[in-house]
């Protein structure tokens, strides 16, 4: 932003308001405080909203050994599932948010592997329907999950984030908490939209609960099918669908190394490339390094802490295709280790290393280790601020005493940053890192052991685009 006033001077002149207690800075401006507030405020008004939209199009559906959710896609009673909620069932039970039940047939299937179904309620009628979204997804957006969790709780509630997004394969994975019984249910945007259709989570055999790491196809996927379905060239006959189990988690200790290996006995995700899972005991603060290496295969790995948050995700850090996760452990507990392909379908041999890096704080030889890395986008369907400034917000573990250092760059907009506690108490703020750029950097010992949130946020209303957040 080329402007003769120095952008520092918006939190000097809103502080100085806020501490005479100036009328003009709450309709205007957020203050540096309120910001956090409002922004929390923002996100409740948007999840009510959301729900109250969107949840009387969810139903509960019941296929006898099978059960799950779906969308109701077309006022006359046209749903959409997950091919492995309805199996080979031919008829079944539908129930709305409203406690309605109802007969319904099953009448097609996706073909390719792809985890969808479509059913119709017999007998018609004229029944709420969600709308599909036209946009792209992007990562960092807002995501809500609605479904019938366990078979159970019919109607249940959850928000998260767009966390990666997979084009090649049509999958959009987030945090938002999936559970058995979600299949089937839809990934909402901010404005109450079908952005995917939530298909499976990253699990054990013996829990079979989720650990924040949940996947829906995307609606580039779902169009062409619904398309098929209304035209009546989509397959009537039932396939296989992928399945979950696998191997058990096997333990791993500290700075030891294991031998594994990739094939139909893995666990196997909706974008059918398999994984194993590992376990280790970490303590808050300390450092580890994670490697997965491979001639046979294109590594991928994830990091999942004690309360199954996703600590870190990694494709190609350790040269070639080989994958490298390092991150400082937020606290003391169970960690899982995700040992994944890139691909679908890869099998081979791999070598997973698990490396103690030390503890406390981050040292300069460790400075560049990162947290969180995110790459999102600021626009329409963001929530925003009463200057009308669009924003995403991140969240992260963090010990008392760790220095942190928290960058947020962009080539479309001016940025600005923010960090608060959990409770949404102001820790720090920037806007520009220097006096030739507009990127936004906060250095900062954190005061105490818990969850802190970044609001990454533009400088203005026209600001819109793209983005990296780096915390490490």
């Amino acid at each position: 932003m080329n402007c003769w006033i120095p952008r520092l001077t918006k939190v000097s002149l809103l502080t100085l308001m806020t501490l005479v207690g100036s009328a003009l800075s709450a309709p205007y401006l957020p203050g540096p405080v309120s910001a956090i507030a409002q922004a929390q405020n923002q996100d409740e008004a948007t999840s009510i909203r959301v729900y109250q939209q969107a949840s009387p199009t969810v139903v509960a559906i019941n296929a006898g050994e099978s059960s799950g959710s779906g969308s109701i896609i077309t006022r006359d009673g046209l749903i959409l599932t997950n091919a492995h909620v309805v199996g080979r069932a031919a008829t079944v039970t539908v129930q709305l948010a409203d406690g309605r039940q109802f007969q319904a047939d099953v009448v097609g299937y996706a073909e390719d592997g792809l985890d969808l179904a479509a059913v119709k309620i017999r007998g018609g009628g004229n029944f709420p329907a969600i709308s599909l979204s036209s946009d792209v997804a992007q990562v960092g957006q807002q995501a809500f999950a609605i479904g019938n969790p366990f078979g159970v709780l019919q109607g249940t509630f959850t928000v998260g984030i767009v966390s990666r997004l997979d084009p090649a394969r049509g999958l959009i994975q987030t945090d938002a908490a999936i559970n058995p019984g979600n299949s089937g249910g839809p990934l909402l945007n901010s404005r109450g939209e079908l952005i995917g259709v939530n298909t499976s989570i990253y699990t054990t055999e013996a829990s079979g609960g989720n650990i924040g790491i949940g996947f829906a196809i995307s609606t580039d996927q779902i169009r062409p099918f619904m398309a098929a379905i209304q035209n009546g060239t989509a397959t009537t006959t039932a396939t296989n669908r992928p399945r979950s189990g696998g191997r058990p988690a096997e333990s791993i200790a500290l700075n030891a190394q294991v031998a594994g290996q990739l094939d139909s006995s893995s666990h196997l995700l909706a974008d059918r490339s398999y994984f194993n899972i590992y376990r280790f005991e970490g303590q808050a603060g300390q450092q580890v390094e994670i490697e997965m290496l491979s001639q046979q295969i294109d590594p991928y790995l994830i990091l999942v802490g004690p309360n199954q948050e996703d600590l870190g995700q990694d494709d190609d850090s350790a040269g070639g295709v080989n994958a490298r996760i390092i991150a400082t452990l937020p606290a003391s507990g169970t960690y899982l280790i995700m040992a994944n392909s890139y691909a679908a379908n890869e099998e081979g041999r791999y070598e997973l290393h698990l490396s103690s890096l030390g503890g406390g704080q981050t040292s300069s030889a460790n400075q560049n280790r990162y947290l969180l890395q995110e790459a999102g986008r600021l626009g329409p369907g963001d929530p925003q601020l009463r200057d009308g400034s669009f924003y995403d917000e991140f969240s992260f573990e963090g010990v008392a005493g760790q220095q942190i250092v928290i960058s947020l760059t962009s080539s479309d907009f001016d940025t600005y940053l923010f960090l608060a506690d959990e409770a949404g108490n102001q820790i720090a703020e920037n806007d520009d890192v220097s006096d030739s750029s507009t990127n936004s950097e906060i250095v900062v010992t954190l005061p105490r052991q818990g969850l802190y949130r970044v609001v990454a946020n533009a400088y203005d209303s026209q600001g819109q685009g793209s983005y990296r957040l780096s915390i490490r």
